[in-house]
């Protein structure tokens, strides 16, 4: 465990590989579980702001998700998450012409439409961020579908702390980031 300011994180960050491999995967993060994907409460009126960019990016199915739904729902767990389509795939998720399922959101984002990437949960996968009233908990989340991404990783020798290098830095800023490469490379 590394306890770095007010977070806390799983060894695994430091020790586990991890390298996105759409091609194997086909974006199975986006359509697996019953859930749509984590929203933190500062992104829920950021989803309703940028819907009108995001919009012609979406599936017809997706827009009608959202329709029906809203931007974003309150899950049975009780927190915020993307709404879904069917309870599958998330509202939000589009395929691309070799049938992998990637982002509308940050599609947008890279047209330069919108300045939002996605949401942060995404952003940060496959860690998961716990908050506690004084702390953060990261943890790896170890989930079947992402095996070719764990052997891209270790095969290119990728930490999942560098991987993740701008999700994290996205969340807690660039010292946050460069401080945390420090301690975990150096022990410093």
């Amino acid at each position: 465990m590394i306890e770095f300011g007010n977070v806390i994180l799983s060894d695994d960050v430091k020790e586990k590989f991890f390298v996105c491999n759409l091609e194997k995967c086909k974006g199975a993060c986006c359509v697996e579980g019953d859930l749509g994907a984590p929203l933190e409460d500062d992104e829920l009126d950021v989803l309703d702001e940028i819907y009108d960019e995001v919009r012609p990016y979406l599936s017809e199915e997706g827009k009608r998700a959202i329709e029906e739904q809203g931007t974003y729902i309150l899950d049975e767990d009780d927190e915020y998450s993307t709404p879904t389509i069917g309870g599958r795939e998330c509202a939000y998720a589009i395929y691309d012409e070799k049938g992998v399922l990637k982002c509308g959101i940050e599609q947008a984002f890279f047209d330069g439409k919108i300045s939002f990437r996605k949401p942060i949960s995404c952003h940060l996968y496959p860690i998961r961020v716990t908050k506690y009233e004084d702390f953060d908990a990261i943890n790896y989340d170890r989930w079947s579908i992402c095996s070719p991404a764990c052997s891209l990783g270790k095969e290119l020798q990728v930490p999942v702390y560098k991987f993740l290098k701008d999700a994290l830095t996205r969340k807690y800023g660039e010292q946050w980031y460069s401080d945390l490469v420090k301690l975990i490379e150096h022990g410093e």
